[in-house]
């Protein structure tokens, strides 16, 4: 794994043109000399910059973006509709993605010119994961057309989109592409640049494993829908493991670690960037994430996140004071919670308390705020005495400390990880294939995530807790590799859609009774390949939840769930 820093000077990778000096005529044109043509950029110089645009934000939005909130890890005190809220109705574009899929392409198309296998081989399996994040999160998308505008044509100039099972299945076949090309000895391979490969510092061997690692995804991805084909493609790479060689302990996984000299190569709202500590403040714990880690009596909730500043306790210890702080805890007197409709949080019963209009207050040492829970912005929850946006809220649960610095050994972004290598193959085991025991993998992949947060020296103990101990359900399965994504929220969501799991409440509050499945299309699709987009929107499967959106909903089905 590397950081981020070597992008400061790899950034410069476009050609730039520079006007002539004064007695130059003003038709003609110099190349800059600090800048680098496309044409013969070393593709070192794009590794680096395509990979941290691939990561940095996908870490965004699994560790504090809306699809976090959804998936109840954790909620926002302000600015927080879209996690808070199911607040979804609006289109989101996939510039992002592209950019990276054009950049991967100019990667591959120089390595291919250079001869340079490892670096197509980089390519291919970037291309992969960033279509993957695409068919994920819209749908259908331009795919065999896609990144072809240069080439001239109608066909090029507006893309047609292709059907999701298209999109799963092509990467699929790229991916075991790379695999082949990324199966030589590092010796073998020329050009590589061990600074510019900020994930694995230019060794095929971990990049071969990463890419057949990201075909168990997919494969599991489609399970549902292609079942025959999901079972050959695993089964075959899990009995050919020379051929097909992937995670098999947490120095495999996927990762890239930040250096935190700026806000651009540090991890998400380091407050060393933020003097007002805005930022972080506002991310805290989701109760429906809480909840399920204190049953399990889970030792990674302080690894990730803070106890709450001032506890809150009912007692009648200082009667007749109905509300009054001592030694750090603000203890509230029964009597006086009656006068005012207040009730302490109660996991089975707070949706019900909310919707006859009780105010929730939770006593617990770790407190979090409930998807769905309040009118306004969160920072009013949990009678918060400082009731702020931005502020910091004493009586919840705020990232662990860690989560503040810029860099550390834990603060990574993870693309792929062992662990949920582990998780699928007991899922795969569960459904009958061969690949080993359901059981094995599963403990395998909660030592994993132990191994992962530093908490290791608990696994035995944890693994013997009830409701952890090994009893074969899917439930039990896809919560623990829940819990094990913490931080890679869209794999979780991508899970939950195609499972169920885990089964989550929120509070009468919600924009929608429902969880959004999709992004809606972006409007540049709408206004520049309109054709295309309605042909894709006519696929999708209204529901019950779409509303006044029409089928481009974020409560609409695509392929993979229809």
């Amino acid at each position: 794994m590397k950081s981020i820093k070597v992008l400061n000077k790899l950034f410069l990778v476009l050609t730039v043109f520079g006007f002539l000096s004064c007695e130059d005529k003003l038709t003609e044109l110099n190349v800059n000399p600090q800048g680098v043509d496309p044409e013969t950029v070393n593709p070192n110089l794009l590794v680096a910059t395509i990979i941290s645009n691939t990561a940095k934000p996908y870490l965004e939005a699994g560790f504090n973006g809306d699809v976090a909130g959804v998936m109840q890890y954790v909620q926002k005190s302000g600015w927080s509709s879209g996690l808070n809220k199911f607040d979804w109705k609006s289109e989101r574009g996939w510039g992002g993605p592209f950019g990276n899929l054009r950049n991967a392409k100019h990667l591959y198309d120089r390595a291919l010119t250079e001869g340079m296998e490892f670096h197509e081989g980089i390519a291919i399996v970037l291309r992969a994961f960033n279509y993957g994040l695409i068919a994920d999160s819209w749908g259908d998308a331009p795919y065999t057309a896609a990144l072809n505008a240069p080439e001239g044509g109608q066909e090029n100039m507006f893309p047609v989109f292709d059907s999701q099972e298209t999109v799963y299945k092509g990467i699929i076949d790229e991916l075991k592409t790379a695999n082949t090309l990324l199966s030589k000895s590092v010796g073998e391979y020329k050009g590589i640049d061990p600074d510019a490969d900020l994930l694995y510092g230019g060794d095929p061997v971990k990049w071969r494993k990463f890419a057949n690692s990201l075909m168990l995804r997919y494969y599991m991805r489609v399970s549902s829908k292609l079942p025959d084909y999901a079972k050959s493609g695993i089964e075959e790479i899990v009995s050919n493991s020379g051929t097909y060689p992937i995670f098999t302990s947490t120095d495999d996984d996927a990762t890239m670690g930040f250096v935190g000299s700026s806000n651009d190569d540090a991890w998400p709202n380091a407050i060393v960037f933020d003097a007002s500590e805005s930022n972080f403040n506002r991310v805290q714990l989701c109760s429906g994430f809480r909840d399920v880690l204190v049953e399990l009596n889970d030792p990674r909730l302080p690894v990730w996140f803070n106890k709450v500043r001032v506890p809150i306790r009912v007692s009648t210890a200082y009667s007749p004071e109905a509300d009054i702080t001592v030694d750090g805890v603000r203890y509230l007197h029964p009597d006086s919670m009656a006068v005012k409709n207040q009730v302490v949080y109660d996991k089975d019963n707070w949706v019900a308390d909310l919707e006859e209009g009780k105010v929730l207050v939770d006593t617990m040492d770790y407190a979090g705020l409930p998807l769905g829970a309040t009118t306004g912005e969160g920072y009013h929850w949990n009678l918060n005495p400082n009731p702020v946006q931005g502020g910091f809220n004493v009586h919840n649960s705020a990232l662990s400390d860690m989560y503040k610095e810029a860099s550390g050994d834990m603060l990574k972004a993870r693309l792929i990880s062992y662990a949920e290598v582990c998780f699928i193959l007991s899922e795969a085991a569960m459904k009958n294939w061969s690949v080993g025991s359901q059981q094995d993998w599963y403990e395998k992949g909660i030592q994993a995530s132990f191994d992962t947060w530093g908490t290791s020296d608990d696994y035995s103990g944890y693994i013997a807790e009830a409701g952890v101990a090994y009893d074969g359900s899917l439930e039990q399965l896809m919560t623990q590799k829940w819990i094990a994504n913490w931080t890679v929220a869209h794999e979780s969501w991508c899970d939950w859609r195609r499972t169920g799991y885990p089964v989550f409440k929120w509070g009468p509050t919600v924009r929608r009774d429902a969880m959004p499945l999709r992004y809606r299309y972006g409007n540049d699709e709408k206004n520049r390949n309109n054709t295309n987009y309605l042909n894709a929107v006519d696929n999708l499967q209204e529901t019950e939840f779409t509303a006044t959106d029409g089928k481009d909903s974020s409560w609409s089905k695509f392929w993979l769930i229809q």
